[in-house]
């Protein structure tokens, strides 16, 4: 009997559905880079990015891949719970070290559209330009994220670009 994947695989296997009905939706070849979550994450982000570009709505599936998996990379790079980052309506995760907190409001919370996060995310907007630009929502003593941004593989940004400060 063969075995059931793993919430991980499937995660994985639909961040590469998500991708590829993205780059379709655009007449993009298909994804041919590596086969690696960070790296599909980075395509699924440069994909949707894109789309908004061209004045497109992006996929649905695909913009709830990439900030699903922008969130997942924020608080594995920011462990903790004094901040939720919430961008409705696709998803929230706990991160920053702090206070923890267990009922009711989080101590800091920032809160953004799904646009906003994955230009954030990709380094194509700065954390101050999206806050005093009122395109982010923050509120808190932690809610600063401009040190975790941008989120990306190794030391490129999604989409493949540079992240400031990186070499």
């Amino acid at each position: 009997m063969p075995s059931r994947p793993t919430a991980a695989q499937r995660r994985l296997a639909a961040l590469r559905e998500a991708l590829g009905a993205q780059r379709a939706a655009l007449d993009l070849a298909p994804y041919d880079g590596p086969d690696r979550p960070a790296a599909l994450l980075d395509a699924c982000v440069a994909a949707v990015l894109e789309a908004y570009d061209r004045g497109a709505a992006p996929e649905r599936a695909a913009v709830r891949a990439a900030v699903r998996g922008t969130l997942d990379e924020l608080s594995a790079r920011a462990p903790g719970h004094s901040l939720e980052v919430r961008v409705p309506p696709y998803g929230a995760v706990q991160a920053v070290e702090g206070p923890r907190h267990t009922r009711g409001t989080p101590p800091g919370v920032v809160e953004t559209d799904p646009r906003t996060w994955l230009e954030l995310a990709a380094g194509r907007r700065s954390w101050d330009a999206a806050v005093d630009g009122h395109a982010v929502a923050a509120s808190g003593e932690r809610a600063d994220l401009g040190p975790f941004l941008p989120l990306g593989d190794g030391d490129r940004a999604p989409g493949g670009t540079p992240g400031p400060g990186r070499h």
